[in-house]
């Protein structure tokens, strides 16, 4: 059953607390008057213009080291790293990993409060947390990920989730998080993207992309668009090489642009880049990360984005195959980045853009400009007020029970019924064999429906094969099951139902955690109707495909 969204807002609604530092919205964030140190004027949103705020006077105040300091965002091994990187560096923020999150939410809490405590000036503490397969805190409530969200149409959907998210990490200090994900996948055979994508229709990325970027703004949380100019359509993983996407000019203004703008339009605070090159849009052979071309000219000019850039992490191969981690630095502020990310070897690469701006290499004006909108950006998230955390309340916000509830609202709109050949489902009256990655779980997930399950493979009427992106396996798993009725349960990527041909019938989830797990049993059982439409062409079915039950 659909929840109504003022039901499904108002439960989120419902457990956010007010934070110390936590303005409560972008809106709100941008339209109060705020004070920073000085109290020298009006808030200004992420990318206005310094001149006539106290921020300009307060750049003039701070030391050369200090401001190249502002644009490093390091990791930390644990406290006392992140503190001797904070004194001898001046970072302006730090990343968290999974090993920072030890202890859970009250810990993370006093935790990020010990750090805004040592830093001069307050930190942009940030995470990797997209919902779905990239996720860093073990204790945040689980979401299936954004191509399910796509597979719900359902923008106010996008919304929940993020906000959901967002209220978690500031609860625990976090204030910027590495999301959403722009990209718009349209290649099957994409490593690195894949259900980490909203889909590959521009349009409709687009819309669940804003949606989201709202939600986690209007939690107190900095959003980040990613990965420009666009890393749905590529083979290679940046991580371990550098992607060469070779879409045309005009093909860029078609299929990537589109959520980049919507997300630039719609108030995003931070952009990342992508370790790619795209010959269509620069044809020096350097990634984007480090064109001005793509940076500069496209996302400033073109886009109209004056907002904070952030480079994808500097550790990442695509970064570092051209130039020495030093140079990539420098090269990467003066390509238009105002945030250098997870610089492998932090004292080199802070000296060199050190060195770069005491010698020209790097303008003044430019370091300048990075360090304005990386201030105003910390200003729009109300940090000039105030950072701390309550420890105490943390572990009360962290999955909350509306929070889950949101959480499984969502997995139950996504899964998709993309063929059901003689209405072999739902699964009434049927005695069912399951097979596959998270088959336990879904065994348990029948039985709570009420579905018999087979005792031995031979006493089975039909068989519910899971896969988890198995590629070409997935045909020969279903071979393997005999003459037997076979129900294919794609978990992970839906391409995997291209390779489903000998199935009676077919779903897709884009997750294989719990919620997701519940929602397929619901709808096998027939005690769900599945709602979803494919995101992306897959199981031999067009786009916006899905079928239901009557």
């Amino acid at each position: 059953m659909r929840v109504p969204r003022s039901i499904a807002l108002a439960a989120v609604t419902a457990v956010t607390v007010p934070l110390a530092g936590c303005a409560g919205g972008a809106t709100a964030d941008r339209a109060q008057t705020t004070g920073g140190p000085q109290q020298r004027g009006a808030a200004a949103r992420p990318g206005q213009p310094a001149q006539g705020s106290w921020i300009t006077g307060h750049i003039a105040d701070m030391t050369l080291k200090e401001k190249v300091g502002q644009l490093f965002v390091p990791t930390f091994a644990g406290p006392a790293d992140a503190r001797s990187k904070i004194r001898n560096y001046h970072v302006g923020g730090l990343v968290y990993f999974p090993a920072n999150f030890a202890g859970g939410p009250a810990a993370t809490a006093a935790l990020s409060n010990s750090l805004q405590k040592s830093s001069k000036l307050p930190l942009l503490l940030s995470v990797d947390e997209e919902q779905g397969l990239v996720s860093r805190a073990p204790f945040l409530t689980r979401f299936p990920g954004n191509m399910a969200l796509g597979a719900t149409r359902r923008p106010e959907d996008a919304q929940a989730a993020a906000r959901v998210t967002g209220t978690e990490l500031r609860a625990v200090g976090i204030n910027q998080d590495y999301a959403p994900v722009a990209d718009v996948n349209v290649n099957p055979a994409n490593p690195v993207i894949g259900v980490r994508s909203y889909g590959s229709d521009p349009a409709l990325v687009s819309q669940m992309l804003t949606s989201a970027i709202g939600g986690y703004q209007s939690a107190g949380v900095a959003a980040t668009a990613k990965h420009f100019p666009g890393h749905g359509d590529t083979a290679t993983d940046s991580h371990t090489g550098l992607p060469v996407i070779g879409h045309t000019r005009s093909q860029w203004e078609r299929l990537d642009a589109p959520p980049f703008q919507a997300a630039v339009r719609g108030g995003v605070d931070a952009v990342m880049s992508a370790h790619i090159v795209v010959p269509g849009l620069d044809r020096s052979g350097d990634p984007a990360t480090l064109s001005k071309t793509v940076l500069t000219g496209l996302l400033r000019e073109r886009l109209g984005h004056q907002g904070v850039i952030v480079t994808d992490s500097l550790e990442m191969q695509g970064a570092r195959l051209k130039y020495g981690d030093g140079e990539v630095a420098v090269r990467a502020i003066n390509a238009g980045a105002d945030q250098l990310l997870m610089p492998p070897r932090l004292p080199t690469a802070y000296r060199a853009v050190l060195n770069a701006v005491r010698d020209g290499t790097i303008p003044r004006r430019r370091l300048d400009e990075a360090v304005g909108r990386v201030l105003r950006l910390k200003e729009a998230r109300g940090l000039f007020r105030g950072t701390a955390a309550d420890a105490a309340r943390a572990a009360a916000v962290v999955r909350a029970a509306p929070h889950r509830a949101t959480a499984q609202q969502v997995a139950e709109h996504a899964v998709t019924l993309v063929r059901n050949d003689r209405g072999l489902l739902p699964l009434r009256n049927r005695t069912v064999q399951v097979v596959g990655p998270r088959g336990d779980a879904l065994m348990a997930a029948l039985r709570r429906q009420g579905v018999r399950l087979a005792t031995s493979p031979a006493t089975a009427d039909v068989t519910v094969l899971t896969t988890l992106d198995a590629g070409p396996a997935t045909a020969a798993r279903i071979r393997a099951q005999g003459s037997r009725p076979v129900v294919v349960a794609a978990l992970g990527r839906p391409y995997d139902l291209d390779r489903a041909s000998g199935a009676g019938a077919t779903l897709a989830t884009y997750s294989s955690g719990s919620a997701a797990v519940t929602a397929l049993a619901k709808v096998l059982a027939g005690t769900l109707k599945p709602t979803g439409r494919l995101p992306v062409r897959a199981g031999g079915m067009p786009f916006g495909h899905g079928l239901t039950y009557q």
